[in-house]
């Protein structure tokens, strides 16, 4: 099913070649690392059956490039069954721009400020509910912003978040085509239901497992900067751009930065 796109993106990154190089690259990485992959995530998903009741993996319906969907597949780090209507509350209020600083919309790319005090009042809220205090490096205000409490996930599921395990099975999503190593990350159809035009430049190219706004800043800085970093990747990508994020990205993991 594809979502219907009204407004006119700013960005066309339309080279071909570069398209072309970049899939031949993602398909034989995956080639070479699923060996050495295969052991891992085996034993991943022994380890979720063990721990808790429910699915090994977390299926859900994403929007990539261009508005397609598609099913995007994670190893499950939640309690299974869980109410998921405080997650999408919040995750709207956060594209928004109603969680992140204060409550303020960034707005530097589009000019537009949402963060009025309707907006502080989210924010103040979902932190008590939802945000988990973590002070880091490349924190702006000592916040990391989860959707949901620490008790709803479970003692694998940690794990696999500290360590970002948990998106290993998105490298079926990229040899099936319908992701990249990197590129912005693919949100839900009702997140993207509440995008601000400019937002849908980040559609442009495919979805990526990880991309420049997780090695800036991963789940600490708000929605509009992740946008703003998304769309200065699709303006300046690159082989050369792909392999810094990729190595960035190992760093980041090595150093637990933004995961939880």
């Amino acid at each position: 099913m594809e979502l219907v796109i009204i407004s006119q993106p700013r960005v066309f990154p339309y080279r071909r070649y570069y398209r072309i190089a970049k899939r031949i690259v993602d398909v034989a990485l995956c080639l070479v690392a699923l060996p050495f992959l295969i052991p891992l995530m085996a034993f991943c998903a022994l380890a979720i059956r063990l721990d808790s009741s429910g699915p090994i993996f977390f299926i859900q319906e994403r929007v990539g490039k261009e508005g397609r969907r598609f099913q995007m597949y994670k190893f499950r780090t939640m309690q299974h069954k869980l109410d998921d209507s405080s997650h999408r509350t919040f995750m709207r209020a956060f594209v928004n721009g109603e969680v992140g600083h204060n409550g303020s919309n960034n707005g530097s790319n589009n000019g537009s400020n949402n963060g009025s005090g309707n907006g502080v009042g989210f924010h103040r809220a979902f932190k008590r509910a939802f945000v988990n205090q973590q002070v880091g490096e490349h924190k702006d205000d000592g916040q990391v912003y989860k959707p949901f409490q620490t008790s709803q996930v479970t003692r694998m599921g940690r794990i696999l978040r500290k360590t970002s395990l948990d998106e290993l099975p998105q490298i079926i999503n990229v040899l099936r085509g319908e992701m990249s190593l990197v590129g912005p990350r693919p949100n839900v159809p009702w997140e993207v239901e509440e995008y601000e035009p400019w937002h849908y430049e980040r559609l442009e190219v495919l979805p990526g497992i990880t991309g420049l706004a997780q090695v800036r800043g991963r789940s600490a800085i708000d929605f509009d900067t992740i946008v703003g970093y998304d769309v200065e990747y699709v303006e300046n990508w690159s082989l050369k751009l792909d392999v810094k994020i990729l190595l960035w990205t190992a760093l980041s993991v090595i150093g637990g930065e933004g995961a939880g």
